[in-house]
């Protein structure tokens, strides 16, 4: 017979905990060690005992119990934390996530919901295992479109919700301004990795890279000079791809706007591309432009996501429209936040830093929810205006 799962409760009335106690007797895999009301005598016993898994009931005060658990997770890293709260909206799912929660259910618990969620958590391997790295690329083929501040913000909230490394890369070759919107001046640039990737093993890369703060984003600027910029081959391109992907779990890249050699090597190397358009229409006729090339290119139609920058729910041509012209739905929406924005760009300083509590850094955290490899990036849901005031199809027939 296999050891049983050692299971804590924490954070929950005497009678929750007697309700979820009858639960896990169901599960003969389980050992439920212990049951607490106080969550820092809960805590303290975590740190002692090292259960593999601890259920935690955040409805109330939230943001100090994602703290606790966050604190706790430095020490003991392999728990693995279900979360119960009576608030499942997507900012509680955020946070949950950034606090290094695996799993978050509705209060009142569901029986099933409850069962699955511990069967779920049972079935991952304690040690955490390798999975492969994922690279998402920012493209659009019209300047302007705002692609770089995505590039950016997503970049630095998935290092921010997922715990992983994510590398920020600057492919922009002659033209870059990744290091200028992080007010950042990195030892290296792409160059000097790019000429040594047959010495290039994970620890090498991560000196190579500028680590941006105390965070988890490592950034590989631009190249100096237009000759620098020159010299790089789409070989060695898709060579400094394959390195990145055996030490990064995210690799996010900011590309230039155009369909050169350099270009289509890196969309190919992708798994991923974020094609950024804007809700007008010599925008939207780009976007439409660059969906047939990608398709003419032999892409998967779910390689390409569209995603709206700069978006205003009461701009004279609707969702529905944009969706009809390019028949694809739009995956994500970033609103109009000139202000925010543009703060943050001349300051050097990324808006979710600068701005946390803004709607445009609620909408980048969301984004990066719905890429996160992660069990709780299905709570966080796109929300599109479904109504069309004027016949936009026409311009484009």
């Amino acid at each position: 017979m296999s050891e049983k799962i050692n299971t804590v409760l924490a954070n929950f009335d005497t009678q929750a905990q007697q309700l979820l106690s009858l639960y896990l007797e169901e599960l003969d895999f389980v050992n439920l060690e212990k049951s607490f009301e106080d969550i820092n005598e809960a805590f303290d016993f975590v740190l002692k005992s090292r259960p593999e898994i601890l259920v935690v009931d955040i409805s109330q005060k939230t943001d100090f119990v994602l703290n606790l658990i966050s604190k706790m997770l430095t020490t003991h890293k392999t728990c693995k934390i279900l979360a119960v709260s009576t608030d499942y909206s997507s900012n509680t799912v955020i946070k949950a996530m950034r606090a290094g929660v695996r799993d978050l259910i509705s209060a009142p618990v569901i029986k099933e919901d409850f069962k699955s969620a511990i069967q779920k958590l049972k079935g991952e391997s304690p040690v955490k295992k390798e999975k492969k790295s994922r690279v998402i690329t920012v493209f659009s083929n019209k300047g302007g479109i705002g692609k770089t501040s995505i590039a950016v913000n997503l970049a630095l909230e998935l290092a921010n919700i997922t715990k992983e490394k994510v590398a920020l890369i600057d492919l922009n070759l002659q033209m870059g301004d990744i290091t200028t919107f992080l007010d950042i001046s990195p030892s290296f640039d792409i160059s000097y990795p790019i000429k040594n990737l047959s010495k290039m093993n994970s620890e090498f890369l991560l000196n190579t890279l500028e680590k941006y703060k105390d965070t988890n984003l490592y950034v590989l600027a631009d190249p100096p000079s237009l000759e620098k910029a020159k010299e790089i081959t789409s070989e060695q391109i898709t060579g400094l791809m394959r390195v990145l992907r055996e030490t990064f779990s995210y690799i996010i890249i900011d590309i230039s706007p155009n369909f050169e050699k350099k270009t289509i090597a890196t969309l190919d190397n992708s798994d991923l591309i974020l094609l950024v358009t804007m809700v007008n229409l010599p925008a939207i006729r780009n976007c439409q432009r660059c969906l047939e090339i990608f398709q003419k290119l032999g892409y998967d139609e779910n390689k390409t996501q569209v995603v709206l920058n700069r978006f205003m729910e009461n701009d004279e041509i609707k969702v529905d429209d944009v969706e009809s012209v390019l028949n694809k739905e739009v995956y994500w929406k970033v609103p109009n936040n000139y202000f925010a924005i543009m703060s943050a760009i001349n300051k050097g300083i990324p808006v979710s830093i600068m701005n946390p509590d803004s709607n445009i850094t609620q909408s980048y955290q969301g984004l990066a929810v719905k890429l996160a490899d992660n069990v709780l990036k299905q709570n966080f849901a796109v929300k599109t205006d479904r109504t069309s005031e004027f016949n936009f199809m026409s311009l484009f027939e």
